[in-house]
């Protein structure tokens, strides 16, 4: 994904067509080695081709994907029964967790996922 956005950028800086250099020295400025098969790959990849129709295209495609809204239609159906049946439902009284953040998931912002 990193260079990916990379790429990007170098594109939106004026390059046509970013070469691996120009990608390195993006990559380089934030503390990111580049890794040469990576790097190719992109490249190969985008090179050459108009990157607001890549874009567009991959924004349809994700469009067309579920998002997982029958899991949330479940939950509310669970939770009606007990006031149907003429009790009352039970008030929980909810605490926000407090969750520590490890320094690496801060480093690289919740992206290295996709590497």
């Amino acid at each position: 994904m990193r260079y990916v956005a990379a790429y990007l950028l170098a594109a939106l800086g004026g390059k046509d067509n970013p070469s691996s250099a120009d990608i390195e020295k993006i990559l380089s400025s934030v503390g990111i080695e580049a890794d040469g098969e990576r790097l190719k790959k992109v490249i190969g990849e985008l090179n050459g081709k108009n990157l607001e129709d890549l874009i567009s295209k991959g924004r349809e495609k994700l469009a067309s994907m579920p998002a997982g809204g029958a899991v949330a239609a479940a939950a509310p159906a669970g939770g009606a029964a007990p006031a149907a049946a003429g009790g009352s439902p039970a008030k929980e009284e909810k605490k926000p967790e407090k969750k520590e953040e490890s320094e690496s998931e801060d480093d690289d912002m919740g992206f290295g996922l996709f590497d």
